[in-house]
């Protein structure tokens, strides 16, 4: 059965992909009103569209979790 706690190193690398996720996020919000390129504004929004959902879910599994 699944248990709900997280090792330290876990915790970490958990930090590490969320940080990872929320500056792309970011990156991506702030470029798309300075993009021209219309292929490039497309990539832009799916990765927004994409992000922000598994970003939610893994915020959300990180929460209800322990650390050990």
């Amino acid at each position: 059965m699944f248990e709900k706690k997280l090792a330290l190193h876990e915790t970490m690398e958990f930090h590490e992909v969320i940080n990872l996720m929320t500056t792309s996020l970011l990156k991506s919000k702030l470029s798309q009103g300075v993009v021209f390129d219309q292929d490039l504004r497309a990539l832009l929004d799916k990765n927004v569209k994409l992000t922000t959902p598994a970003l939610t879910a893994m915020l959300k599994l990180y929460s209800n979790s322990e650390i050990e």
